[in-house]
């Protein structure tokens, strides 16, 4: 039961079908998961990436999560974050904003996310973390002025928005002249083009294309008994919880280790072609 209803959020997600409705269910999904999935050791959410080149470093008590910071730190390596005004829309539990805020010397670091329960968890997580902020608000209609930031970091959410095109349009908008959009989530091999698509309606130049499927594996094989001695206290829905964290068996792990999902990086610069013409 729990394979089948994971199966056909996958499939529904692939589609594009439902858009208003699909926005809605995930965000129901991720309240319920910050109710009540509130351990204080578990500040993020997403699937991780283990490169294979060498290992970034980290502090010993950040070493437990080096399998998820792993798609935060790909994310921004190598862009200028030093005294920037970064922002990541769909911080989830905020793990993520906390790494940029506290190894990348940014000035600024604010996390938006969709759903009002986990922007409180996160500032109940992070909340020692200088520089980092949590607000609530649509990546869709993003709350910030034109050209306010930096740097936009968008890591593994946007498979839940009811409009990607929407939200590209406002990453272009909110970014400054040279800023940067760096980009990553999964999705069916034959949506890519689409994806693309959604995406190039930023207005933005594309500057890298990367598959980091084989890292993401890595990742959830490195986490996966840390995983599972969670899913195994939970009380309800234990089944699709273990699909929904890309449990090894589980649907999704099946399908990137197949091919059949692809997980890929795009970064992209708002460049003097991508400004508007007065």
């Amino acid at each position: 039961m729990a394979s089948r209803m994971f199966s056909g959020m996958l499939e529904a997600m692939d589609r594009g079908a439902f858009p208003r409705a699909r926005k809605w269910l995930w965000r129901r999904l991720y309240d319920m998961l910050a109710r009540s999935w509130r351990d204080h050791d578990w500040r993020f959410m997403n699937y991780g990436f283990l490169p294979a080149e060498a290992m970034f470093p980290l502090k010993p008590g950040d070493e437990a999560d080096r399998p998820f910071i792993g798609l935060y730190h790909q994310a921004v390596s190598g862009l200028p974050v030093t005294g920037s005004h970064v922002l990541e829309v769909g911080s989830g539990r905020g793990g993520g904003a906390r790494y940029i805020a506290l190894y990348h010397a940014p000035a600024s670091v604010t996390g938006l996310d969709y759903s009002p329960a986990t922007v409180r968890l996160a500032q109940r997580l992070n909340r020692d973390t200088p520089a980092l902020t949590f607000q609530t608000g649509d990546a869709e209609r993003l709350p910030f002025a034109d050209g306010s930031m930096d740097i936009v970091v968008n890591i593994e959410s946007s498979h839940c928005y009811g409009n990607v095109a929407a939200f590209a349009q406002e990453v272009g908008r909110v970014l400054s002249p040279g800023g940067w959009f760096t980009f990553a989530d999964m999705r069916g091999k034959a949506s890519l083009p689409e994806l693309d698509r959604q995406l190039a309606a930023s207005g933005l130049t594309l500057r890298e294309d990367r598959d980091l499927s084989a890292g993401v594996v890595a990742a959830l094989d490195a986490a996966d008994l840390r995983k599972r001695e969670r899913i195994a206290k939970a009380r309800l829905m234990r089944g699709f919880i273990a699909e929904f964290a890309g449990a090894k068996g589980s649907i999704l792990y099946n399908e990137l280790t197949g091919g059949g999902v692809v997980y890929v990086a795009r970064r992209y610069q708002k460049t003097t072609s991508s400004l508007p013409a007065h």
